[in-house]
């Protein structure tokens, strides 16, 4: 399983379930390096919201459980080059 903690907050968007992830991250430098992850984040299929932040080190992604997984969404920030570390407190 990814590192990521488990749903902090299920949502029901439309009738489907949402799940809120939180994954830290190493490797960024820069807001640029943060708006890079949220993009490629964002054009996951099941994706609803995705907001990262550089100074913190972490994204949060609200999503569809039933469309995409921690982990895949965790393999796509390694695709990227950055390093989905540990939960986030």
């Amino acid at each position: 399983r990814a590192a990521a903690t488990e749903a902090q907050k299920n949502e029901t968007r439309k009738g489907r379930a949402m799940r809120t992830a939180i994954f830290k991250i190493e490797g960024m430098h820069c807001g640029g390096c943060a708006r890079t992850i949220e993009v490629l984040l964002s054009t996951e299929p099941g994706v609803r919201k995705v907001g990262v932040s550089f100074e913190a080190r972490e994204a949060r992604i609200l999503f569809e459980p039933h469309t995409v997984s921690e982990d895949r969404l965790a393999a796509a920030i390694s695709s990227a080059g950055y390093s989905v570390v540990a939960p986030s407190a």
